[in-house]
């Protein structure tokens, strides 16, 4: 044990300019939704909650964990504790999406199919994805050697992320109540022109919050990982 150490510090967190532009850009968009965007004939006002709702939805299963899954099978290969953090980072941002699509949905669903929740295909393996995800998280919390922590949640979030496709195929393979692709479809979406430009400004809006979080996210546990270095060092 060393005599003296000196005291760990963290230098106070920056304010990341992205992090602004991401939520004015979310927030304008949802204005523009909200008061330019026609209303759905069929679906009424109810429909807009589907552009913060499929939006979500979009950024969570394709685009967080995807990279959680990559991030991992990468670090199981190339054992680099920073792939064990973006795949942490992108699970963890997915796992808040995802909570807004499980939250977001059932207004949509009570106004549509007069019920907050029903058992379908979709929104049930979408349910058992943010468990698995949950559980993720907490089995990073609850192993603490460093290196069995990282194998262990690559392997769990490797097999959470193979739900991913049958989550998508779901609405193919079974009789749902979920509405059916409308924008990513083989033939043409059907959809007016001022509703389209809405939803890929909102994709692209939450892409930008996305990679925001993801990155605020890193930061905390690259912090985090270099204090738990220094104090190692200083016990030696």
């Amino acid at each position: 044990m060393t005599s003296a150490s000196a005291p760990l510090s963290v230098a106070r967190p920056r304010r990341d300019p992205l992090l602004g532009v991401a939520i004015l850009a979310v927030a304008l968009v949802y204005v523009r939704a909200l008061a330019f965007t026609p209303i759905e004939a069929r679906q009424g006002a109810a429909q807009k909650i589907l552009y913060i709702h499929a939006t979500s939805a979009f950024i969570a299963l394709y685009v967080a964990f995807a990279l959680m899954a990559v991030a991992s099978i990468l670090y199981l290969w190339l054992k680099d504790e920073k792939l064990d953090r973006v795949a942490e980072s992108a699970a963890e941002v997915g796992l808040a999406f995802t909570t807004v699509v499980l939250l977001t949905g059932p207004l949509w669903g009570k106004t549509i199919w007069g019920a907050w929740w029903t058992w379908d295909a979709r929104l049930t393996s979408t349910l058992f994805l943010w468990f698995l995800i949950v559980a993720y998280s907490l089995l990073r919390g609850a192993v603490e050697e460093r290196g069995r922590r990282a194998r262990y949640s690559a392997v769990l979030g490797i097999l959470a992320a193979l739900l991913v496709p049958f989550i998508h195929l779901s609405v193919y393979l079974f009789r749902t109540l979920h509405p059916m692709p409308i924008l990513l479809k083989p033939s043409a979406p059907s959809m007016p022109a001022e509703m389209q430009v809405t939803f890929f400004s909102a994709f692209f809006a939450f892409l930008l919050l996305f990679a925001a979080l993801l990155r605020a996210r890193y930061r905390i546990a690259t912090l985090r990982d270099l204090v738990a270095n220094r104090e190692q060092e200083h016990a030696a």
